[in-house]
């Protein structure tokens, strides 16, 4: 009895690591988009002392691992992808997981860090008991700021998705991959 080994083709282990890098954008625009239309909805209701407290305790428990690997990992993964695919970069599916993978960078990663970042660590500071004169106006600069980010995640998510579409799509056989 002879033993056949089965290797996987190139094409399958390329079209993981795009899946990958989609599912992660996939999650990331989940959690803004849930955030933004329920949790900020929410907090429009609330009085100021009660927006600081809760705000401060959304941050700080936000920092954890999970978080952590799904925020960074939408970069990361996505640039492993453009890795694993290199040979394609002149494909369409290539260059929708590049801008996908520019747009999270900027747009997520970059734009956390100068614009919602900031915002988070100025609410930390509040005194829920005596709150500064701006904190209304800077509860609506920080859920534009996350609207902002629903949009650019959703977008990097629907270029992954197109992306893997238009891979997955062709067939195995005597076609150029995209």
């Amino acid at each position: 009895m002879t033993r056949t080994h089965i290797t996987p083709h190139p094409r399958l282990f390329e079209n993981a690591a795009i899946a990958l890098a989609t599912l992660v954008f996939g999650i990331m625009a989940g959690f803004f988009w849930t955030y933004s239309f329920n949790v900020n909805l929410a907090m429009l209701n609330v009085d100021g002392a009660t927006y600081a407290t809760v705000q401060s305790l959304f941050n700080e428990n936000v920092r954890h691992f999970m978080f952590f690997s799904f925020f960074f990992g939408g970069g990361i993964f996505s640039a492993l992808a453009l890795v694993i695919n290199w040979k394609h970069w002149k494909s369409p599916a290539f260059i929708m997981l590049a801008l996908a993978f520019l747009i999270y960078g900027l747009g997520i990663i970059l734009f956390t860090a100068r614009v919602n970042l900031p915002l988070n660590y100025y609410t930390e500071s509040w005194d829920p008991l005596n709150l500064p004169a701006d904190w209304s106006q800077v509860r609506a600069q920080w859920n534009s700021a996350n609207y902002l980010r629903v949009g650019t995640s959703g977008l990097a998510f629907i270029l992954a998705l197109f992306a893997l579409l238009v891979r997955t799509s062709l067939p195995n056989s005597g076609q150029k991959l995209a």
